[in-house]
């Protein structure tokens, strides 16, 4: 008799404290979702100065919105090309985040256009330009065959590059081209969503959406969020 009372007693005290942790924790592992975000300062956030650009813009809209609760991981380097990223792909750190990401976001190639002219977009050396960006494209190739062969489940949010200079037609051509190689980049890829930008800054007042010459300021950064959440569903 002792023994079965004593053996009750247990049955309750386990039933209660795992009841007491479902409260707590209800589902919890379920209900977070985690975005790796990997980029230059555009996807740092540089010239916000409410906040971290449209990373920060993002993570409000998404948890505020009850779709769950967003954790983003900003992996952004101010000045960072697309060889820096695949740099920090060889992290253990940043490896084990990849296994674990729910989603990708990727804003690269900047640095990469802007470098390969001569840090500037002035006087545009295009054959330069054309050896940058084969590098570039080799470069974003790898990067996304690393996180498809570590995560084959998370989403690749791939953003377009935008003109800095949308008055100056010769950057325009310029811009299109690495967006149009991008995009066949992207093709390839069944996990990747190619997300454009360019368009969303022609025919605007440059000083009302850039902080400087070419990072934006919280107005520009909104329009990407909008964008990025207008081009992907988030579960």
């Amino acid at each position: 008799m002792k023994k079965n009372t004593l053996l009750m007693s247990s049955f309750i005290v386990i039933f209660i404290l795992l009841s007491a942790f479902s409260i707590l924790h209800p589902e919890k592992e379920k209900e977070d979702r985690l975005v790796v975000a990997f980029g230059d300062s555009l996807t740092y956030g540089y010239g916000d100065q409410e906040g971290s650009g449209y990373i920060d813009n993002l993570q409000s809209s998404l948890n505020s919105h009850n779709k769950g609760n967003y954790k983003f991981d900003n992996e952004a380097i101010y000045g960072l090309e697309s060889s820096g990223i695949l740099s920090q792909l060889s992290d253990i750190s940043i490896r084990e985040k990849v296994d674990e990401a729910d989603y990708f976001i990727l804003f690269i190639g900047t640095n990469d256009l802007i470098n390969s002219n001569g840090e500037n977009l002035e006087n545009l050396k295009h054959e330069k330009i054309k050896k940058g960006q084969a590098v570039y494209l080799k470069n974003l190739d790898v990067i996304l065959n690393i996180l498809t062969d570590k995560n084959e489940k998370a989403p690749i949010l791939l953003l377009g590059l935008f003109n800095p200079y949308p008055d100056s037609r010769a950057i325009e051509v310029v811009i299109d081209d690495w967006n149009k190689k991008i995009m066949k980049v992207a093709e390839n890829e069944k996990q990747v969503v190619f997300i454009p930008t360019n368009d969303l800054f022609k025919g605007k007042d440059k000083s009302q959406y850039f902080s400087d010459s070419l990072h934006l300021n919280d107005k520009g950064y909104n329009l990407i969020a909008d964008r990025i959440l207008k081009r992907c569903t988030f579960e």
